[in-house]
């Protein structure tokens, strides 16, 4: 079974959709970049991002930054009604989020009223659904009436590509007709703490936030009126346990680049430790996609897939050949996916 993939949008510090990440990529570095804290280098955030204006005012309130990211995001590629000309939703459609631990603010807050109230149990229990990791999942099937399979994959920086590998798999097995997968990180002073503490030595680098969503579906069950913009032809990932993640990463390429001609490789896309093994492996084309700057969390892949296929929508020259993303998480965690760009995505 061929998986393609026949949507895509993105909410971002560039703004929301397709056209605004699209362009935003092509002008180059972002725009603004918010101080949030004296010590830190300070943040790329969703400028404008007002929940109730984008998502309206029904059952937001209590929502954490992660989920209205996530559903928003979905809102211009997720599966419509067949009467509108799409393809439907229910029980056919899955749905498929990355993400690092959900909400960590609402995980720390809920946490500290417990332990600050006159009693532990003097907590609003409103708060309490989005301190567990598969809120954000949980509401964007709820929002888009998705009652297919429902998973949270928790993979820090892979996330986007390990979901994309699960969404691959459940349409391989026939869990499901289509799969909306994507990826979302929101900002938060819990958030910026938790990277404070745990990079050790490493350089402090701005924290990114939003959403990447995409729409898979077999190559075959693509209906009339939408086109493929890429294949997906392989999702690896390994973990590094000698210290050595360069080795790791190129292991998880090779596994990923297996019975393909290196030769078809149009673009490289990698983060940190994957940076100097792309190069190295693929010299050019690792110049030809621009990324998002800063730390994106568990957008890091989601972005990329989103910028590749920006970037190859005005480049001709991409049709047919490959392009590889590779993310390596600090934590050992390294994930590579390789796709097929298609004369739809030009």
């Amino acid at each position: 079974m061929t998986a393609v993939i026949t949507g895509w949008s993105t909410v971002s510090p560039y703004g929301i959709g397709q056209e605004a990440f699209s362009t935003g990529l092509a002008a180059g570095p972002l725009p603004t970049v918010a101080t949030v804290d004296a010590a830190e280098p300070g943040a790329h955030l969703v400028e404008g991002f007002d929940i109730r204006a984008v998502l309206g005012r029904m059952a937001t309130r209590s929502w954490p930054g992660v989920t209205p990211l996530a559903v928003r995001g979905g809102g211009d590629v997720r599966p419509r009604p067949a009467a509108a000309g799409a393809v439907g939703d229910g029980l056919g459609t899955a749905l498929v989020l990355g993400t690092t631990t959900g909400s960590a603010e609402s995980m720390m807050n809920f946490t500290r009223t417990s332990l600050e109230a006159e009693k532990p149990f003097y907590v609003d229990p409103a708060l309490m659904p989005n301190a567990v990791m598969n809120c954000a999942a949980g509401q964007c099937a709820i929002w888009y009436q998705l009652k297919g399979p429902n998973t949270t994959i928790a993979g820090g920086r892979a996330a986007g590509l390990l979901a994309l590998g699960y969404a691959r798999r459940l349409l391989t097995a026939g869990r499901a007709d289509r799969v909306l997968c994507g990826c979302a990180e929101e900002f938060s002073r819990a958030r910026s703490w938790l990277e404070h503490h745990s990079r050790g030595e490493a350089p402090a680098v701005p924290l990114t936030e939003g959403s990447a969503m995409l729409l898979v579906e077999p190559a075959g069950a693509v209906g009339p009126g939408r086109t493929p913009l890429a294949e997906i032809l392989a999702v690896e990932s390994r973990v590094d346990v000698d210290g050595d993640v360069k080795a790791a990463v190129g292991a998880c390429v090779e596994a990923a680049l297996r019975g393909l001609d290196q030769a078809q490789v149009w673009a490289a896309v990698g983060s940190d430790a994957a940076v100097p093994v792309l190069a190295e492996r693929f010299g050019a084309a690792c110049s030809r996609v621009p990324i998002v700057p800063g730390d994106a969390g568990a957008v890091t892949a989601g972005f990329q897939i989103a910028a590749v296929l920006a970037t190859a929508a005005t480049e001709p020259a991409a049709t047919g050949r490959l392009a590889v993303l590779t993310v390596a998480e600090p934590d050992g965690t390294v994930a590579c996916a390789v796709l097929r760009l298609l004369e739809a995505a030009r």
